[in-house]
């Protein structure tokens, strides 16, 4: 990787170095995805046909229905290795674990005597599982799904994939409660999530990650009048960011860089350092470590966007990551504890040499469904709270609408909001009689 001397640039050439990977800016983008949109929202299932066979090389058509059935489903968890159904039981206790415990805790009290409030939560209703397939089928994002929309009491938990799906996928899902699974990806998955089609259900809400196409797709979905649909989060191509002192070992650093840069290669690895010794010897172990590995040619490619900080201290490494908010945060230094007080953004953080961010993706029980792009300085990595909604209860008793009453009117009166006024003036006037 390109290495640059922190101190040496200036502001803008700075702002320039932490840029994300070009290929995330491509201007035909929002043009391209658009029309699968427009597509899908106006010809339903046969639009979905198309692209699964244009994009995908599936004929649904031939194969029987979008949806799986009961016995598609029993018949691919049966093809599942005894070894990796383990595997899925084992990360499935921990991210269970540590998600019931973020269950909501009301809120029930007297701002004064006679007012009360109330903060409560529900399931949201409906929601779309987006689970990403291809080269790289992600099993574990159907855990990090499927469980917190079960334990959040989410009714209806829909799920779509690229086809043909994944045998793992569909045992995982199966395993967290999914019984509504579809055979569709890309930006065409995330149309049919959101206005619905003859066999796939319109939902309140998408999850889960993508490549830029679908985060695009959920982007122009949730602005989009033609639907009334949320989404969780900007989760687009990966990014991890590490901060290392000279006391870090090169081989785990390049091996940390390289399992975020195989995800594709609009992905996006920063290594930030205060030792050009570790710089010099990260990128040798990247080439010997590339050398080997099976997504050379994708990693290589995300490689070309992806550079080396020298900085002059820790507390230095911790501004430049904040500055740049990376998905995920490796902190490999003598005292990562010390470095963390000063860290600001980040969608996950991982402390220590023995905790790569490989155990948060898969089965250490946080999340790894987080926010890209530097929007980790606003925006939290996923929970149990983003299946729910929170909304407020006030109750008001006559003694409560006496001392409230007159800052109410004031206050109404300076807006100009006369009616706001007479709400509580009517009802204050039927106390007094």
């Amino acid at each position: 990787m390109e290495i640059l001397t922190w101190s040496t640039l200036s502001t803008a050439e700075q702002k320039t170095a932490l840029k994300r990977s070009p290929l995330i800016g491509d201007s035909g983008l929002e043009q391209s995805v658009r029309a699968i949109l427009d597509a899908v929202a106006t010809r339903g299932d046969a639009a979905i046909q198309e692209f699964n066979q244009k994009f995908d090389g599936f004929n649904s058509a031939k194969i029987g229905e979008l949806r799986m059935g009961e016995a598609e489903i029993t018949a691919a968890s049966t093809r599942v290795s005894p070894e990796l159904k383990a595997a899925i039981s084992k990360a499935m206790a921990n991210i269970d674990v540590f998600h019931s415990a973020q269950q909501f805790r009301p809120i029930d009290m007297e701002t004064e005597a006679g007012v009360r409030c109330e903060l409560r939560s529900e399931p949201i209703e409906k929601v779309g599982l987006y689970i990403p397939g291809g080269s790289a089928p992600l099993i574990s994002t159907v855990m990090m799904l499927a469980l917190p929309a079960k334990i959040a009491g989410c009714e209806q938990r829909v799920l779509v994939s690229p086809p043909p799906i994944n045998d793992a996928i569909i045992y995982a899902a199966n395993a967290c409660g999914i019984t509504e699974i579809y055979q569709v990806g890309g930006a065409q998955a995330i149309a049919a999530l959101a206005f619905g089609t003859e066999t796939i259900p319109a939902v309140d809400k998408i999850f889960g990650p993508g490549n830029r196409y679908v985060t695009e797709a959920k982007r122009l979905v949730s602005q989009d009048g033609r639907c009334t649909v949320c989404i969780d989060m900007p989760a687009g191509p990966s990014e991890v960011l590490v901060i290392a002192d000279s006391d870090a070992n090169c081989e785990f650093i390049a091996a940390d860089l390289l399992s975020q840069a195989e995800h594709g290669p609009d992905s996006q690895v920063i290594l930030v350092t205060d030792s050009q010794a570790i710089a010099d010897g990260v990128n040798d172990a990247l080439t010997r470590q590339l050398a080997v590995l099976p997504r050379c040619d994708i990693a290589s490619t995300a490689l070309l966007s992806s550079r080396t900080f020298v900085v002059d201290d820790m507390l230095q490494a911790a501004q430049v990551s904040n500055q740049y908010g990376p998905e995920h945060l490796i902190i490999q230094t003598r005292f990562p504890r010390e470095v963390l007080k000063n860290i600001r953004a980040a969608g996950s953080v991982f402390l220590g040499a023995y905790t790569p961010e490989s155990v948060g993706d898969y089965a250490s029980g946080t999340n790894h469904v987080l926010p890209t792009y530097g929007y980790s300085r606003a925006v939290s990595s996923l929970s149990l709270a983003d299946f729910s909604r929170r909304f407020t209860v006030q109750e008001l008793s006559a003694k409560g609408l006496i001392g409230l009453g007159q800052a109410v009117m004031t206050l109404a009166s300076n807006e100009l909001l006369d009616a706001h006024k007479i709400a509580v003036a009517i009802r204050l006037a039927s106390l007094e009689k």
